[in-house]
């Protein structure tokens, strides 16, 4: 099957044909082009719907993902996210290696038919050149043939005639002879180039246009195994990121099987559990008293009486319902809280009281007027009471309303010390305002560090520096510290005071609050003066507040026995350093040694050479290689 024997009359077809193809190929680049693209813009898609779901930094939804099922939820977003990647991978794939690679070959093949169907077309103009030049020698040779009939015939007819001269037969008989010469000779042209016609005719069907066709052919056949090829790799380019994305899928799977619920209702109780106790049982209430009186006057003053002692020494509702609309305000409490406000203490003589259900309609409609207890006036002796009498008696139903409005926070500005907190909370709170003082502390010791060590360098090196310069920032610095130390002993006291625990920390929390200075922390008398505890009190004795100071001695003995730094690296010597200055090493190019410690913005890295022979030397005279494990760290 050839086309050249098969089809050596079809030219113009099979050069339509060839076109067709090229414009198929071209159709299927466009098509894997779009394909790429849709793989992009979904992949892009499916970023920006992972990113707009993640949580936001320093948001609410950011501690929402403590729980397993918000964390599954995060997996499943970062697995999306590696989804789209996968399909990011497809597109850079295809268009690689299909896109960019069949582009370049329509572009070769396009020259290689323009080269073939050349070489057919000047192979079709040599044989119709052949054919005119034929035609052109047949009517020479057919017009030769008929002048020389007629010379024949002429001299014929002269030659006959009696009364003509024999010159004139003589004239027409070479006239007929030259017209036979004529005639013969266009009769060998004729036959010369009929033959080489016959010839250039068998070459061009029998051999050029075979030739030409046969090569059109196989490059049509290349081209349609080629498009075969690339629809495979079609399909290898998506069965290859298969399972990377199964493996995606797996990992959402696996996240939606690690969800606790469990764990997550623990998690609820540890964000809002607020300390309280529950309410207790709901005293009964003697409507029959009034029934048991006498009408006799002295029964009658004498009750007015046992009011009036009950209205001072008793549970009265003015000192329990500060909150509540009265014409006038409460009496002033006593020096000291009765005994009946205590959970556990003898009660009171029974007295007149609302009925339950008018109590409890006015604890639901009706709203305080104080949002804050610490937005009253500290003076306040009758508020003091009260708020120390809702403390000792949380948990009582008489008390629920003053123990909502201590419970809820309101909208305003929230207290320093979180007292407007429940205890369980505001402890977290507090702790956790501790540990991030902790870490600024830290952050600003390790920069006071760089930049003493730097100003140790210029005292010895004056070349380098001037060691004044560094006086201003050291000294900024250590304002800082000692500010952030205050803030941290202020908030330890609070906690302290949430926890329990007594006017004098335990030895753990001093030594939390002294790892970050040598010297020791003056008193926090201030903060202690102007501050005031969640159950009433204004201050703390200055005794009480002088027992929070931090003894550096406590992280000294620490790290008495320090041991050797451990090698975080390697580093190769870029040029000579002869180190003269204490706390320097002299390293020699070339030389390689350990590194134990970065630069920390000073430009000094610190190195090892043997167990008892280290120090540091100049950034910029080291190639420093960290190790893997100390780069996460």
């Amino acid at each position: 099957m050839s086309w050249g024997t098969e089809l050596w009359d079809q030219f113009d077809n099979l050069e339509k044909h060839t076109q067709w193809g090229i414009d198929i190929l071209e159709k299927y680049i466009k098509f894997v082009k779009e394909r790429t693209e849709i793989e992009l813009s979904y992949a892009k898609q499916l970023r920006n719907l992972s990113k707009k779901y993640q949580p936001k930094k320093n948001s609410k939804e950011e501690e929402e993902h403590r729980y397993t099922a918000c964390k599954a939820f995060l997996s499943t977003l970062n697995e999306m996210n590696d989804y789209a990647g996968q399909h990011e991978v497809i597109s850079e794939n295809m268009t690689s290696q299909i896109t960019v690679e069949l582009a370049r070959y329509v572009q070769e093949l396009k020259q290689e038919r323009k080269s073939h169907f050349h070489e057919g077309r000047k192979a079709q103009q040599h044989i119709e050149t052949c054919w005119k030049q034929l035609e052109s020698s047949k009517r020479r040779f057919e017009r030769d043939c008929k002048e020389a009939d007629r010379a024949q015939q002429y001299f014929e007819k002269m030659d006959a005639d009696i009364n003509v001269t024999k010159a004139d037969v003589e004239k027409a008989r070479q006239q007929a002879q030259i017209r036979h010469q004529m005639a013969e000779d266009s009769k060998a042209d004729y036959s010369s180039i009929l033959q080489k016609f016959n010839h250039e005719q068998r070459e061009y069907y029998y051999s050029h246009i075979p030739t030409i066709f046969q090569k059109i052919q196989e490059m049509e056949e290349r081209r349609i195994v080629r498009m075969g090829e690339s629809m495979k790799t079609y399909a290898e380019v998506d069965r290859q990121v298969v399972p990377i994305i199964g493996k995606c899928l797996d990992g959402i799977v696996k996240a939606a099987e690690s969800i606790d619920q469990k764990n997550d209702s623990q998690l609820v109780i540890e964000a809002y559990k607020s300390g309280f106790e529950p309410p207790g049982d709901i005293e009964f209430e003697d409507y029959t008293q009034p029934m048991k009186r006498t009408i006799s006057e002295n029964s009658l003053s004498n009750s007015r009486e046992g009011k009036a002692e009950l209205k001072f020494g008793g549970k009265s509702k003015g000192k329990l319902w500060p909150f509540i609309k009265k014409n006038k305000p409460p009496p002033p409490p006593p020096a000291s809280a009765s005994p009946s406000a205590v959970p556990n203490g003898p009660q009171s003589p029974k007295q007149q009281k609302e009925p339950l259900s008018h109590r409890f309609n006015e604890f639901m409609t009706s709203k305080p007027k104080i949002h804050c207890f610490r937005s009253l006036k500290r003076g306040t002796q009758s508020f003091c009471f009260h708020k120390e009498l809702m403390k000792r008696t949380i948990g009582k139903p008489t008390y629920a309303f003053e123990a909502r409005d201590y419970v809820v926070s309101l909208p305003g500005a929230a207290p320093e010390d979180f007292s407007n907190l429940p205890p369980e909370q505001r402890r977290k709170k507090l702790q956790q305002k501790v540990d991030e003082l902790n870490k600024d502390i830290q952050k600003e010791m390790d920069q006071r560090d760089a930049i003493t060590k730097m100003k140790d360098v210029y005292l010895k090196n004056p070349q380098m520096g001037d060691p004044a310069s560094l006086d201003h920032k050291l000294t900024e610095v250590s304002q800082n510290i000692e500010k952030l130390r205050l803030e941290a002993q202020k908030f330890e006291a609070w906690l302290a005071e949430v926890e329990g625990r007594l006017p004098a920390r335990s030895e753990q929390a001093r030594r939390q609050s002294g790892m970050y200075d040598g010297q020791t922390a003056p008193p926090v008398s201030n903060c202690a003066q102007d501050r005031e505890s969640p159950d009433g009190s204004y201050t703390e004795e200055q005794s009480q507040e002088s027992e929070v100071k931090v003894l550096a001695t406590d992280f000294d003995d620490e790290f008495d026995d320090e041991e050797p730094l451990p090698a975080i690296g390697t580093c190769k010597a870029l040029y000579t350093f002869d180190g003269q200055n204490e706390g320097t090493i002299s390293v020699v190019e070339g030389e390689t040694l350990y590194v134990i410690e970065e630069d920390k913005g000073d430009g000094w890295t610190r190195i090892r050479r043997s167990e008892d022979e280290e120090g540091y030397v100049p950034t910029s005279y080291v190639e420093v290689y960290l190790d893997k494990n100390a780069k996460d760290s």
